[in-house]
């Protein structure tokens, strides 16, 4: 599969993740498979790819087109694992920024869902 650097993106902000949502993807790698494929269940057609160094978020209704990536984790040199954790958010779709947040709030309800853990809370 090609790596979100293959596509130019339409823009690119700074973005924090909360660390109990980057913590549990991180969990759900090491335990479930890496890759990891996630069908967002309140995105009806997105897909997150998880890998270890982005999270692609894509269209499954539009074979696959790149909607945003969660990218450039700054995990090196982190000292805690509550504080939350910057990135870069790649845009690839001009509609993407409306669902950023309640993308990232349904791939830790998803995630958690899967690693058998009632937790909810916000991505945000």
């Amino acid at each position: 599969m090609d790596t979100p650097n293959d596509i130019p993106p339409w823009r690119i902000f700074p973005k924090q993740i909360e660390a109990a949502c980057y913590n549990r993807v991180r969990l759900a790698l090491l335990r479930i498979e890496n890759p990891l494929r996630i069908a967002l269940a309140r995105h009806r057609g997105l897909e997150v790819i998880l890998h270890d160094d982005h999270w692609l978020c894509v269209d499954s209704f539009a074979e696959d087109q790149w909607v945003m990536a969660w990218r450039e984790f700054q995990i090196h040199a982190r000292d805690n694992l509550v504080e939350p954790i910057a990135c870069n958010l790649w845009l690839y779709h001009h509609c993407a920024s409306l669902i950023t947040g309640s993308a990232l709030d349904d791939l830790h309800q998803v995630v958690a869902q899967q690693l058998g853990s009632n937790e909810g809370k916000s991505c945000r």
